[in-house]
């Protein structure tokens, strides 16, 4: 492997473990600021039910009953920079348990493709498609 996509490899794991920490904190701590981890044009399926824009995603993420995840596994590879126009962009998938409110823990698996932004000087990931 060359130097330069083992940099962007290590980047993406790097960024994609931080992401995932930020993501599943704030669904189960902080859901009215999860939009804020959308591109405004951003789209969301979850268990048959979608949505599309930042606002509707959160939306729907604020009638949810309470969560608490626990990650246990994490994958994420960099898609290729001609595919997405030379844009930072990583699939990331992750799996877990969860347990909503009342309900029996179960488990959980979601796929994300996330665009890599660098906000004060660190890498961070915002949601194209979830």
């Amino acid at each position: 492997m060359n130097n330069e996509l083992k940099n962007k490899v290590e980047t993406c794991c790097r960024t994609s473990e931080d992401f995932t920490r930020l993501y599943y904190a704030s669904l189960d701590n902080r859901r009215h600021q999860m939009g804020r981890l959308y591109i405004d044009s951003a789209t969301f399926s979850w268990n048959g039910n979608g949505a599309q824009g930042r606002e509707t995603i959160e939306r729907y993420f604020l009638e949810l009953p309470s969560s608490r995840h626990q990650l246990t596994t994490l994958d994420a590879q960099p898609i290729l920079d001609a595919a997405v126009g030379n844009q930072s962009t990583y699939i990331i998938l992750a799996s877990g348990t969860v347990k909503y409110a009342e309900q029996p823990m179960r488990n959980f698996q979601q796929s994300f493709i996330a665009g890599a932004i660098i906000i004060k000087s660190k890498n961070m990931c915002i949601l194209v498609f979830d």
